[in-house]
C-alpha cells in the first residue's frame, strides 16, 4: 500500500526539491550538487538523508557521482524515472498547447469516470473543495483548491493507468493549473465563471451523468485553452 504523503522519509523530501530545481532550470545536465555537508545545512536535514537521496536519484538516473569530483546531475537526465514525461518535456522546451491537449485527452475520460463511479464520500470531498472555491480570496490557495479538485476526479476515476500518467506529469499539470488561473484571472469578472465551470463538472459528477460531466470538463478546458498566453 502506498503510505499517507505525511509519511514520506526525509530523504524523498530531499528528492523532491532536486527534482524541482531541475524541471524550473534551476539546476542543469552536467550541474555540480552542493556536497552533501553543504546540503545538509541548506535542507536542514540530516547528512544520512542526503545520501539516501543521493544514492537513490543515482539508481533512477538523475544523478551521476564522479570519483574525487562530487555528484552531478545526468548528462541524459531525460532518461530519469522520477516524473520522466515532466522532464523530458521541459528539455525538449514543449510548449503549452501541448499539456493542454494532454489535459483534454486525459481529463474528458476522467471525469465520464468519476461521474460513473463516484460514491457518497467521494462527492462530498468535491463538494468541500467546490465551498472552499466559491469563499476564498486568497488566489494562491485557489490554485491548490483547483489542483486538487481535478486530482480529486482523476483518483475517483479508479483507473491506475491514467493515475500513473497524471502523475509522471504532476509538475507539468500543476503549473498548467496555476498559468491557466492566472491569464484568466487579469480579467476579475472572470473569477465567477471559472467557479461556475468547476460547479458544473461537480453537479454532473454528483449526478453521476458521464456525458454532462464530459462536456463540462470539455466547455472548461476549451475555455482554458482560448485565454490569451503571454507565451
Amino acid at each position: 500500500m502506498f503510505s499517507p504523503v505525511k509519511n514520506k522519509k526525509i530523504y524523498e523530501y530531499v528528492i523532491e526539491q532536486i527534482q524541482k530545481m531541475i524541471l524550473e532550470g534551476t539546476l542543469k545536465e552536467g550541474d555540480r550538487l552542493p556536497a552533501e555537508r553543504e546540503l545538509t545545512d541548506l535542507l536542514g536535514v540530516s547528512r544520512t538523508s542526503v545520501r539516501e537521496a543521493i544514492r537513490a536519484l543515482e539508481v533512477i538516473g538523475l544523478v551521476e557521482s564522479r570519483q574525487g569530483e562530487g555528484n552531478f546531475i545526468s548528462s541524459n537526465v531525460s532518461n530519469t524515472l522520477l516524473e520522466p514525461l515532466s522532464v523530458k518535456f521541459m528539455l525538449s522546451k514543449g510548449n503549452t498547447q501541448e499539456i493542454l491537449e494532454l489535459r483534454r485527452l486525459l481529463e474528458l475520460e476522467t471525469a465520464s469516470l468519476a461521474a460513473k463511479k463516484a460514491t457518497e464520500k467521494d462527492i462530498e470531498e468535491l463538494q468541500v473543495l467546490i465551498n472552499k472555491l466559491r469563499t476564498t480570496d486568497d488566489e494562491n490557495l485557489c490554485a491548490k483548491i483547483d489542483k486538487e479538485f481535478h486530482y480529486k476526479i482523476s483518483e475517483i476515476a479508479a483507473n491506475s493507468l491514467i493515475m500513473n500518467i497524471l502523475l509522471s506529469v504532476q509538475y507539468l499539470m500543476e503549473a498548467s493549473i496555476i498559468d491557466a488561473r492566472e491569464m484568466i484571472l487579469k480579467n476579475p469578472e472572470q473569477k465567477d465563471l471559472l467557479i461556475k465551470q468547476h460547479e458544473d463538472i461537480y453537479d454532473s459528477i454528483k449526478s453521476h451523468n458521464p456525458e454532462e460531466a464530459q462536456n463540462a470538463m470539455r466547455e472548461h478546458l476549451a475555455f482554458v485553452n482560448k485565454t490569451p498566453k503571454n507565451s
